[in-house]
């Protein structure tokens, strides 16, 4: 009798922690299919989902209030996808409320991610079509890469062709830089430059000095105090 009783009773907890267990299963699974809450239904049209699966989390704020419920091909080249969100999210969502698809980090699941539209737009009805947005695809972004990878090896052998013309006296610049004769001769032009200019300050002091001339400079002097006195006058 005592070993009966025993094997009642091993069998009740066994049954109990089973029935337990699949309590707790259902619920996880009911509430991560928002069985247990109220939802609405809403929808979008894709061009590309980017590997969107149905099961996929939908965000709002950053935290999850949906889930994809059905992905369903709408044309050659446009893809439905349905949607089911918690009721208490629905007042958020504006008619022309934005549906963009990215991913739970670098190279995670991937989620629909909502923008909650114009504050002066009506409310997004139950079996509503969003505004969507076309995900940048990988390829795109290593086609972007590609090219600019290219670009810059371009960049780099012009400017590797510019320092060996340079390091050789070809040009203009590798003249000034290498060519010792070239700087030379620069280098006298500037001083010619500079003579002739001293010539011609020299030559302007000669003719304020002209006997001719001289009432003119002496005209210019008296007009250019009196401005002066104006200007002092005018400060004060």
């Amino acid at each position: 009798m005592k070993t009966e009783a025993g094997n009642k009773i091993r069998l009740g907890i066994f049954v109990s922690v089973a029935v337990g267990l699949f309590i707790v299963v259902i619920y996880f699974i009911g509430n991560g299919k928002h069985m247990f809450t109220k939802t609405f239904h809403i929808n979008g049209t894709f061009k590309d989902l980017a590997g969107l699966q149905v099961g996929n989390n939908i965000r709002f704020t950053g935290m999850n209030v949906g889930t994809v419920s059905k992905v369903e091909i709408a044309t050659d080249s446009t893809v439905r996808v349905d949607m089911v969100i918690e009721k208490h999210v629905q007042k958020f969502l504006k008619k022309d409320a934005i549906a963009s698809i990215g991913s739970e980090g670098l190279m995670g699941n991937k989620v629909i991610n909502l923008l909650p539209g114009s504050p002066g737009e009506p409310v997004i009805e139950d079996g509503g079509t969003l505004i969507t947005v076309t995900p940048v695809s990988m390829d795109d972004i290593m086609k972007n890469l590609a090219v600019t990878s290219n670009n810059a090896a371009l960049i780099t052998a012009d400017i590797s062709t510019l320092t060996t013309n340079i390091r050789n006296g070809h040009g203009a610049v590798g003249k000034l830089f290498m060519d010792s004769s070239f700087a030379l001769s620069l280098g006298k032009t500037m001083v010619n430059v500079q003579h002739a200019a001293g010539g011609f300050s020299d030559n302007m002091t000669a003719l304020k000095h002209n006997v001719l001339l001289r009432p003119y400079y002496k005209k210019k002097e008296v007009e250019a105090a009196k401005a002066r006195k104006d200007s002092i006058r005018d400060k004060r």
